[in-house]
């Protein structure tokens, strides 16, 4: 059963507030348009998902992937092509990417956005 509503908000903010290592520090690298001057958004709720980041304007979903989901490959492979079909372009890493090549991964975000932000 999918959950809507105020619970889907809490839900939310319950994955913001209990964010993994690599999430948070990619968040430092993107929030407040730190990242090309692209606005970010963390744990967006988004159809029957919630996202881990999302850049509206670049069409742009940012997942990262823990151990765990090397044994969800088949939902992991759902969402994206749901995600697609909507129009937005995925990126997957793994935690441990941004854990030790944060530069990097953000150089790869970066170039999926289309670089710099016009006007930003």
């Amino acid at each position: 059963m999918a959950i809507t509503g105020r619970a889907r908000t809490e839900r939310a903010r319950e994955l913001r507030r209990d964010d993994t290592q690599a999430e948070a520090r990619l968040w430092n690298a993107l929030r407040a348009h730190r990242l090309g001057g692209w606005k970010w958004k963390r744990q967006v709720p988004f159809g029957p998902y919630f996202l881990d980041f999302l850049c509206i304007e670049a069409g742009l979903v940012v997942e990262f992937d823990g151990g765990q989901h090397s044994e969800q490959a088949d939902y992991d492979a759902r969402r994206t092509a749901y995600l697609e079909h909507k129009g937005l372009k995925v990126l997957r890493f793994w935690n441990s990417d941004v854990l030790t090549n944060r530069e990097g991964v953000c150089d790869t975000i970066l170039d999926a956005c289309g670089g710099e932000r016009p006007g930003g």
